[in-house]
């Protein structure tokens, strides 16, 4: 199966013109063009094409053109004035390349049953359309694509739209498309490959799953297939319009930058989050391909039928199909209380990087936002997360049913004819409730004190130091909405506070606790006077199922977190941790973990580790029998979906604090496998923690069998746990191999190498090395593995995670100075945070490692 390293095409674009101009801007990017002169010879003049006028007419002649590289328009002066209401058609002939970058219409390769095989696939989103055809390549300007493929026999093409036309010659086939929908052209998909497929029809819309032939045939892509319908008929109810177009394929990819991408009718995921193996893939991986599966498909309308003008607005379309994601998965899987997970998986982790100087509101200003890279970087945290959790906290103040009405009269028009409609009783219109939230950055801490009832908000940062340079037309204040309950009464109304203090004589509790922000349904965090804070860990201590469960975890949350702030002390945060040998929950262990990780970071390389290590020893020791005991010594799961993923924490943390019984467990089961390779016996939800337990006591006979194991795993989520666990080994020989295999992409996917490189970071053993390898080879790796994306973001944050001392911000310091020529793409404002965050580590160790070393030291003597 061959494909060519040049494709060539043609394209045609048909447009209005509006005003009247002498210039055509159309989007292009590593293309070339080539035109038939008038005696049928190729002239490959750099950029020429015909232009003609419909309806007779006619049309300019095209003078000159040239390319402006960095808006990356190509420019087609001409050598009169096109007429205003006149349509006008530019046709192309081009090349461009299928290279593994990645990007636009690119190539992707696997090995099958020995064989190197070729995937051709695109991924247009956000500016790569340009590069596989001139386009005009703006979410605004829609169009209805006309799409035909000539691709090699015996492949299969794929578009947006369903397959109408197949002709086969000898030498190659063509495929037309039926034309898609008036969409963007970020959403336009184009695949081929020797792909095969399972099928089903829900109501009309025919649902396609599309991988290898051997994930096909193994039954990996059935899960998706299962899910896909109930979604689908989740979200039709939800909108209250039906799917819009005749198919629904989605398609796994053995290269693929993102999770996933929405295009419309031909959704493309990385092979991890479609297809899922009932044997060897673990309840997180399915919770991941149920909900990414509803994010893509949440798209399908918000996102696709609906369009965001232009980026500054991709919170909207993020957040909204990041949060009823849940919905949808929930829907789809009603047992496994997935909502609640919102809390630690978007909240908990936006909550961190929001209180930041560095942040920036959920809407940037339009003209702000010009350039491809400055495109990339609002795809971030804050669009996904924050606009996830604000949204929740409106749907949650407006009541779901409200806000869906809104919804369906499209959005920003926002909610208030549904809110006077339904006699919604607010402080203020919705809009001025919203638009602190969104035009804003930040969010604020509320704090409640018992003995007054006055309730105050600030605008919440984890350094006290830093100072915001941003004015803010709100002054960083917000309407803050607080649900809230008194010694376990949950009050009906909400209360809200709408200015920077006022009091709420309810909340005057005597010797009852308050607890406020009731499941974490508003986007701030929460303080008390050290009266409440002694009564709530009084009765965390009594009978801790009183409080709700994310209320536990967010007690843990918040207090760290205040505590980083200088608003309590960091005794009384890890006071928050000292019930936890009572605590079964999965979220409030979840929570404390997270945070404790902050302290290992900062702690792991001096001599306040052991008495940390002893202590959270003690604490998790109970769980691990816990879950010993339900699960009959191990010889079984347990029922609930949390359950499963508490039980990973169990048996994480007490091998990684030295729990022999622990390392006994899993050092047998993994020897037990390399024993019986084709035998492995260890439960996929245990196999990530048994792996890199496994690993870290091993050596390099444990390590070799890891690699061969990752190099031969047919399922992308158990190479994806391998290839986790080989960056847990102590040896540091070990470690410095495989950094230098995320150099060679035979060895390690250059979609991956990135990946491999921050859990080698996190690494105890491993974090110097890791830093010093990115140091040495970032100008070879940020212009070979060049696609502005995600990831550079993340490796600079996971080098640099552990930063605390002054050396270390010294070479932080060079490392930007040597490199800031090169500039650092769309990783720039992650080195500005990691900057930020490793002076706020230095501050944070010289005031806490004191206190932190005699309270841990005091708790397990």
């Amino acid at each position: 199966m061959s494909f060519p390293v040049y494709p060539s095409g043609h394209s045609t674009v048909q447009f209005e013109c509006v005003k009247e101009t002498n210039l055509i801007l159309i989007h292009s990017n590593k293309l070339n063009y080539t035109k038939l002169d008038e005696s049928g010879e190729d002239t490959h003049h750099h950029f020429t094409s015909n232009f003609s006028s419909l309806g007779g007419a006619s049309a300019p002649i095209i003078k000159s053109t040239w390319l402006q590289p960095k808006t990356q328009y190509l420019v087609i002066e001409l050598n009169g004035k096109l007429s205003q209401g006149q349509t006008y058609q530019l046709y192309a002939e081009f090349t461009g390349e299928l290279a593994d970058d990645l990007a636009g219409f690119y190539r992707s390769e696997y090995e099958e049953d020995g064989v190197r095989k070729i995937v051709a696939t695109s991924q247009m989103h956000p500016t790569h359309a340009r590069k596989t055809f001139p386009c005009f390549d703006e979410p605004a300007m829609k169009a209805v694509f006309h799409m035909t493929l000539i691709h090699p026999p015996g492949t299969v093409a794929l578009s947006n739209g369903m397959e109408t036309v197949c002709m086969v010659w000898l030498a190659v086939t063509q495929t037309k498309f039926e034309p898609s929908k008036k969409m963007s052209s970020y959403l336009l998909a184009i695949v081929v490959s020797d792909y095969t497929h399972l099928r089903a029809k829900q109501e009309d819309t025919l649902i396609r799953i599309w991988a290898r032939r051997k994930a096909i045939e193994q039954g990996q892509g059935d899960y998706a297939l299962n899910v896909t319908g109930p979604v689908l008929d989740f979200f039709q109810s939800y909108y209250n319009i039906s799917y819009p177009l005749s198919k629904s394929d989605q398609i796994a990819l053995p290269d693929f930058y993102f999770g996933a991408m929405e295009n419309w009718g031909l959704v493309t995921y990385r092979e991890t989050n479609l297809l899922y193996d009932p044997a060897t893939s673990s309840n997180s991986n399915k919770e991941t391909t149920a909900t990414i599966i509803a994010h893509e498909l949440a798209h399908m309308w918000f996102g696709n039928l609906v369009t965001l003008r232009w980026w500054n607005e991709v919170w909207l379309n993020e957040g909204f199909a990041s949060y009823v994601a849940y919905l949808g998965a929930d829907y789809a899987e009603p047992t496994w209380n997935v909502k609640d997970l919102i809390v630690l998986d978007d909240v908990h982790r936006v909550f961190a990087v929001d209180a930041l100087t560095s942040s920036h509101p959920l809407t940037s200003k339009e003209d702000s936002i010009v350039l491809p890279e400055q495109i990339t970087e609002q795809f971030d945290t804050i669009s996904y997360s924050k606009g996830a959790a604000v949204l929740r906290m409106l749907s949650d103040f407006l009541s779901e049913t409200i806000f869906v009405q809104g919804l369906s009269r499209l959005f920003l028009k926002i909610f208030l004819q549904a809110v006077t409609d339904n006699d919604v009783l607010l402080p203020r219109p919705v809009q001025d409730i919203m638009n602190p939230w969104v035009l804003q950055m930040g969010f604020p801490v509320v704090t409640v004190d018992t003995a007054s009832g006055k309730v105050s908000q600030q605008h919440f940062l984890l350094d006290p130091e830093s100072n915001v340079t941003v004015d803010s037309p709100y002054k960083y204040e917000w309407p803050v909405p607080v649900r809230w309950m008194k010694a376990g009464e949950v009050q009906t109304d909400i209360w809200w506070l709408l200015e920077k203090e006022a009091v709420n004589p309810g909340m005057r509790s005597g010797a009852s606790w308050v607890l406020a922000n009731i499941n974490v349904t508003g986007f701030y965090r929460v303080n008390y006077d050290l009266g409440n804070w002694e009564r709530l860990f009084t009765q965390l201590s009594t009978d801790h199922q009183v409080i709700p469960v994310i209320n536990r975890a967010q007690l843990v949350d918040d207090a760290f977190n205040l505590a980083r702030a200088q608003l309590v002390s960091t005794t009384l945060a890890l006071r928050t941790t000292s019930y936890l040998s009572l605590e079964m929950d999965f979220m409030p262990w979840q929570s404390a973990l997270d945070n404790l990780n902050y302290y290992y970071l900062m702690l792991d390389r001096t001599e306040v580790y052991q008495p940390m290590q002893d202590y959270l020893k003690k604490q998790v020791t109970p769980l691990f029998m816990h879950f010993k005991n339900l699960t009959s010594d191990w010889t079984h799961v347990p029922e609930g979906h949390t359950d499963q993923y508490n039980q990973v924490n169990a048996v994480r943390t007490a091998c990684r604090t030295g729990l022999t019984e622990c390392q006994n467990l899993t050092s047998t089961w993994f020897r037990q496998w390399m024993e019986n390779p084709q035998h492995n016996t260890i439960h996929p939800n245990l196999r990530s923690v048994v792996y890199c337990s496994a690993m870290a006591a091993g050596g390099e006979a444990e390590w070799e069998f890891g690699w061969i194991q990752f190099k031969e795993a047919s399922l992308a989520s158990e190479a994806s746990k391998l290839m986790s666990a080989l960056s847990c080994t102590s040896d540091t020989q070990l470690l410095q191999r495989y950094l230098s295999f995320t150099l060679n992409s035979t060895l390690i996917r250059k979609q991956d190498a990135t990946s491999v490189i921050t859990s080698v970071a996190a690494n105890r053993a491993g974090q110097s090395l890791a830093w010093s390898f990115v140091r040495d080879r970032w100008e070879y790796m940020f212009t070979q593995y060049g696609v502005g994306s995600f990831s550079f973001a993340s490796m600079i944050t996971g080098v640099t995670a552990r930063f605390s001392t002054s050396d270390e911000l010294q070479q932080l310091e060079e490392f930007v100075e040597q490199n800031g020529a090169a500039g650092f793409g769309s990783a720039s404002l992650a080195v500005d945070q990691a900057l930020e965050r490793t002076r706020a580590n230095i501050k944070w160790l010289q005031q806490n490692q004191q206190e932190v070393l005699d309270w841990f030291s005091s708790q397990t003597h």
